[in-house]
Formats: C-alpha cells, structure tokens, sequence
C-alpha cells in the first residue's frame, strides 16, 4: 500500500533520512518539527500515517497523539529516545500502533510503517461484511463499530482486535496472536501492551467494565469475544 506518511521529528537530519527511505518506497511525505505543527498538518491533510518523535518542541509527541485519537484513527508510529517500558505503555494506552526506541535503523522503521500499513489495508479482505456479537457490530469495510446504536471510536490498534475476534466469537486468542492483527511485532512488553488495548476496549465497549459482557478474559491463555445473549 502506497501511502501519505507525515513525519514528526524535531531532528532535522534524521527527518530528512526517514523522508529519502520512505520516498524510496514510494511513499509521499509530508515532514515538521515540532509538535504544533505536526497536529494542524496531520487534522489539514489526513495522512494515512504518523510518525511522530515523543521529545519535541511545542507539544510534545504523546499530547498529540492523545488529541488527535479524539478526532482520527490516523495510524501512529511513536519514535522515543526512552527505553523505559513504562513510557512505551503510555503512549500504547494513549492510542499510539506501534512504537520504536532510539536509536533505530530507518530500515526498521520502513518495514514497521510497511506492516502497519499492510494490517489495515487487508482487513477489509479478510472479513467478509458485518460482524454481530450480540449488540456490538464491527464493519470492516467502513471500519466502523457500534454497540447497539452507539458508535464507538477506536484507534487502528483496537479495530483489529475487534474485526480478529468477531470473525470468530467464543474462540480464546492468545496475547501473541493477537499482536499479530493489532502490530505484527513481538517484543518482550507484548502481553502487557496487549493488556493496554483490552483494557482500553472494555471501556468503550462494555456495559459495565467491572463485569466485562463482551471481551472475557481467559486465564492462563488471554482473551476471547463472547456474545452475552448466548448466557
């Protein structure tokens, strides 16, 4: 998938390396420096995705991605100079898809933005029409979820983990197998990353987020989509 990619980096000379190997790829780039700039670029062109450094003037990188995730499911690939796992959490819980520590390779950070981009362009492919679990509906081709006739927003993280499960209710879906759909890369934080989303999915989602209806936990394996009409 050839995409519109928005680079969010207030090093000038690793900006202009991302944009010459994501051009290479055929990507078009559009690249700012600090964080105002990047969230009036990313709410004026709508780009198929953000690669969006934490540390930058202005604003920093997790204040826009917790803005924007009010307003677009833009995909978010957050860059931190912190190998913190806590601050990787943070940005995960705040709606960010993947995320890469500094120093990295350009070539890593080309094969990230090609996964994610490869995850949403094939979900509509994968899934054919609406999914129903009970009130929730998922609708990949629009990318759409509802609970009864509430729409839920959810970013693309959440939204695949969704369309995943509610291909096939009732099935226990390990951590790892969910990564998979969610960001197609395995680390040693993934159950825990994994937790951030569910969590943050019970909250949209669930009726009372104390007694999950929908998203059950199954302990010792991970998590499975149940329909709360079936008792």
């Amino acid at each position: 998938m050839v995409a519109h990619v928005l680079i969010a980096e207030d090093d000038r000379r690793q900006a202009e390396v991302l944009r010459r190997y994501l051009e290479a790829e055929g990507h078009q780039t559009t690249v700012v420096h600090d964080g105002r700039d990047a969230l009036d670029q990313a709410r004026r062109l709508r780009p198929h995705l953000l690669v969006l450094d934490v540390m930058m003037p202005g604003l920093d990188g997790l204040n826009v991605c917790r803005i924007l995730r009010r307003e677009s499911d833009v995909l978010v690939l957050m860059l931190t100079a912190r190998a913190d796992e806590d601050d990787m959490l943070r940005g995960l819980d705040l709606g960010a898809d993947d995320y890469l520590t500094k120093p990295y390779s350009p070539r890593e950070l080309v094969a990230r933005v090609r996964t994610l981009l490869r995850r949403v362009d094939r979900l509509p492919s994968t899934i054919d029409g609406v999914r129903r679990v009970g009130a929730l509906a998922v609708d990949p081709k629009r990318r759409e979820v509802t609970v009864g006739d509430r729409p839920v927003v959810c970013t693309p993280g959440e939204f695949a983990i969704l369309a995943a499960m509610a291909q096939q209710p009732e099935r226990a879906f390990t951590r790892a197998q969910l990564l998979e759909h969610t960001r197609g890369v395995e680390r040693d934080s993934t159950e825990r990353a994994i937790d951030t989303h569910m969590v943050n999915l019970r909250r949209k989602i669930e009726p009372d987020v104390r007694r999950p209806a929908y998203l059950m936990t199954v302990y010792g394996v991970g998590y499975k989509l149940r329909d709360p009409d079936n008792g």
